[in-house]
C-alpha cells in the first residue's frame, strides 16, 4: 500500500488502473438543539465532488452536479449527487479508468466544493477525503485527505492526475480558496488554478 501526503509530490501510480476519490461529510445542525437541531440534521447540507478534465491548461470535461459519465466512455464516472450527506461511507465518489482516459486529457483535478446557492462547509462536520486504488473492483485506501475546519473557504483542490507519458502521477493539493457559488466557469477556473 502506499500512502500519499500533499508534502510527498507526485507519486508515481505504476500498476493503478482504476483510481476512486470519495467525498465524506456529516450533517450538523449547528448551535441548535431540540426539534430545529433534528430537522437541520435531517435536510443535511449539500457538498460536491467535482472532477475537471483538463485539455492543457483548458477544462473539457467535468464530472459531477449533473453530468456522471462526461467522456461517455465510462473512463470518468462520477456515482451522483448526495445532497444531505447522510448515510454511511463516502456519499459521492468519482472513479478515473486510466486505460480509457482519451489521449487529449492532459490531467484531472479533483473538487469538494459547497457549490450550490446555501451550501456551506461550515453546515458540514467532518468532511472527508479518501484516495483508493481500486485496481481489479478492490478499494485500497491510498490517502485520507482532511480540509481545515477553520477556513471560511468554500471548496477544497483535493488532488490532480497528471498523465506522464504513456503513465499516469497523482499529486495531492488539499488547498482550499472560495469559488462563487453555482457559478461553473469560477469553478473551472479554481480548477485551472492547480
Amino acid at each position: 500500500m502506499i500512502t500519499l501526503t500533499k508534502e510527498d509530490g507526485p507519486a508515481d501510480l505504476d500498476g493503478v488502473t482504476h483510481l476512486s476519490i470519495g467525498v465524506s461529510w456529516d450533517p450538523t445542525a449547528g448551535s441548535s438543539g431540540g426539534l430545529m437541531g433534528k430537522l437541520r440534521r435531517q435536510a443535511g447540507t449539500d457538498l460536491d465532488l467535482i472532477a475537471i478534465a483538463m485539455q492543457g491548461s483548458d477544462p473539457v470535461r467535468l464530472a459531477g452536479l449533473d453530468s456522471l459519465d462526461p467522456l461517455g466512455n465510462g473512463s470518468l464516472v462520477h456515482s451522483g449527487d448526495n445532497q444531505t450527506g447522510r448515510g454511511d461511507g463516502d456519499d459521492e465518489t468519482v472513479t478515473v479508468e486510466f486505460a480509457r482516459v482519451p489521449a487529449n486529457v492532459t490531467s484531472i483535478v479533483f473538487v469538494a466544493a459547497a457549490f450550490k446557492k446555501g451550501s456551506s462547509f461550515q453546515k458540514a462536520r467532518n468532511v472527508s477525503i479518501k484516495v483508493y486504488d481500486a485496481t481489479g473492483g478492490t478499494t485500497q485506501q491510498v490517502a485520507d485527505i482532511w480540509p481545515s475546519m477553520l477556513s471560511n473557504d468554500n471548496g477544497c483542490a483535493v488532488a490532480k492526475a497528471i498523465r506522464a507519458g504513456g503513465a499516469w502521477k497523482l499529486e495531492v493539493i488539499n488547498q482550499t480558496g472560495r469559488i462563487k457559488q453555482a457559478d461553473e466557469r469560477d469553478l473551472m477556473r479554481f480548477a485551472v488554478n492547480k
